[in-house]
């Protein structure tokens, strides 16, 4: 286990985005949450520092958090490949699906149960009496137990689970939820997807940090100078400087490891894009069928995180091998125009600054999940007035109002229909302005930090009262 420490970061941008009265409300109520835990703190533990919604969330929320007054800190669990291995597949059962087609058996359950008290160990280090953990998913729900023995208040945040139920959902369940009924309370994106044996559930939708490198205002010109110097455009490997509001300039210098058929595309030509993680539930696949099959002018691009940059997902390069065979099953004149890419991932702001290139590059974005807990990278092309294509599976069925701030795929696996969505957004440029205007606005209201933040200063105030009492 070891801890991740967070940068320091001023409100000073926030308020402009904010506005001062969400900004001051912001100071007041996490100052008072602060004053209440006293000498405490708030501990987050997951099970990776980088790739994915939820360390993406940590990196945001635990600078703005502490800048306001919350003392917010972040601990990373340790684990060996086999560790990895079957809470990946806890993850993909609690999502629905067999995952890895292994058993979660009692062999599985006593080595997960030897890494979680591995890192108990060093948790006691830690956490004090009067400190409030909150475990994030299912990889080390396993510390519930130990953190509360060390009179701490702890909370379970799930990111994920399935809209249908399922016997996958049912044995990934029995496996965790013996540790999760040892919490104070738990905490979902989506009410879709509050289980029976939760304890206290609450409701608490993710945000986007509308000040970092991914989501801040980047010029047309910088947009084409970024993913030129990445190689995913054409332009040329020229390294750039790339001014942030917040923290120092960020360098993009590393290439992406693009695999395609011919040169890098124009940058004036119309491109499909969608950004995630190579995880067989976000279905780079049908997104590549799906794009053929629209008959659109234009690339496609499907981006994810170089497959050495995520420790904590031993299935990414297996599914990245899958879509590297059907690009390469696709005719001369399809395979041309689609281009799978690898972010580097050695610098996390750099990534972020890539990310956000290629979405505010993006003519049409896709975020065709077969599941999914709640989409960050559909709620940043959002706010990027981006048009949007989503599946209606888990959170993004709250963010995305259908024919309003984006469309809706009534059955995520429908690729008939994803065709048509994409051809829609990309002929009828009037729609996908109305609705990429419309989209921006949603989140400006309703998922910028602030308002998750001051969400959880009053689950932390209400367990900080019962344990007072």
């Amino acid at each position: 286990m070891r801890e991740v420490p967070f940068r320091q970061v001023p409100l000073a941008p926030y308020e402009q985005v904010l506005g001062e009265r969400r900004t001051a409300r912001l100071r007041v109520e996490l100052g008072r949450t602060g004053r209440l835990l006293g000498d405490g703190a708030v501990w987050n533990v997951n099970s990776t520092a980088a790739g994915g919604g939820v360390a993406e969330l940590l990196h945001t929320l635990g600078p703005l958090a502490r800048a306001a007054g919350l003392n917010t800190r972040w601990l990373v669990v340790d684990g060996d490949p086999e560790f990895y291995t079957v809470a990946k597949r806890l993850v993909s059962m609690l999502y629905g699906i067999a995952g890895d087609g292994g058993a979660l058996g009692a062999e599985e359950r006593r080595h997960y149960r030897r890494a979680m008290d591995s890192n108990a160990e060093a948790l006691a280090e830690y956490v004090r009496p009067g400190d409030v953990v909150i475990v994030h998913e299912a990889q080390p729900a396993g510390l519930i137990e130990a953190a509360r023995a060390l009179g701490a208040s702890v909370v379970w945040r799930s990111h994920i689970g399935s809209d249908t139920p399922n016997r996958f959902t049912r044995e990934g369940g029995a496996f965790v939820s013996p540790y999760v009924a040892q919490a104070d309370a738990t905490v979902f994106s989506t009410p879709a997807h509050v289980t029976g044996w939760a304890p206290r559930p609450q409701i608490i939708a993710p945000s986007i940090d509308p000040c970092g490198p991914k989501n801040m205002a980047l010029s047309a010109g910088q947009v084409a100078a970024v993913l030129g110097a990445t190689g995913i455009l054409a332009g040329g490997h020229r390294p750039l400087t790339v001014p942030v509001p917040i923290g120092p300039d960020v360098e993009v210098r590393r290439p992406a490891q693009v695999l395609r058929d011919g040169p890098p595309p124009p940058a004036d030509v119309p491109m499909v894009v969608q950004v995630s993680r190579w995880d067989r539930l976000k279905d780079m696949g049908g997104v590549m069928r799906a794009f053929v099959d629209s008959g659109v002018d234009g690339y496609l691009t499907l981006a994810g995180a170089d497959l050495s940059g995520v420790t904590d997902d031993p299935e990414a390069a297996e599914v990245y091998e899958r879509c590297r065979r059907a690009w390469e099953d696709l005719p001369p004149e399809h395979r041309r125009r689609c281009q799978l890419v690898c972010l580097p991932m050695a610098d996390l702001r750099e990534n972020a600054v890539v990310v956000n290139a290629l979405q505010r590059h993006a003519s049409v974005v896709v975020q065709k999940s077969l599941a999914e807990g709640f989409g960050l990278t559909a709620t940043e092309a959002m706010w990027k007035a981006r048009p949007l294509l989503a599946a209606a599976a888990g959170g993004l069925r709250d963010q995305v109002r259908d024919g309003e701030t984006g469309l809706l795929l009534g059955d995520p696996a429908d690729l008939a229909a994803a065709a048509t969505g994409i051809r829609m957004l990309s002929t009828d440029r009037a729609l996908a302005g109305r609705l990429g205007a419309a989209a921006r606005r949603r989140v400006h209201d309703q998922y910028l930090p602030d308002r998750q933040l001051l969400d959880w200063a009053r689950l932390i105030e209400s367990l900080a009262g019962v344990r007072a009492a």
